[in-house]
């Protein structure tokens, strides 16, 4: 590993950081190295609070889809 990205896993993840974390760990394509700057250094309840957040969102978003689809195909 060279020094610029030793320097950039040693630093705390900020909040845009962390929700691009969330987001890929959501698909499953988080990198080893932010994986490691992840839970290196970063903040637990703020991952799990972005979680819950990215989760609920995702739920409704759902929701109203097939909310929507649903009051369309009775029509």
């Amino acid at each position: 590993m060279t020094d610029a990205q030793q320097s950039a896993a040693a630093t705390k993840p900020n909040l845009w950081q962390s929700l691009a974390s969330v987001g890929a760990a959501f698909f499953g394509v988080q990198s080893d190295r932010k994986r490691r700057r992840d839970f290196e250094h970063g903040k637990p309840h703020q991952f799990i609070l972005l979680g819950v957040v990215a989760t609920a969102a995702f739920v409704l978003s759902v929701w109203g889809v097939v909310n929507l689809v649903m009051s369309l195909a009775a029509q």
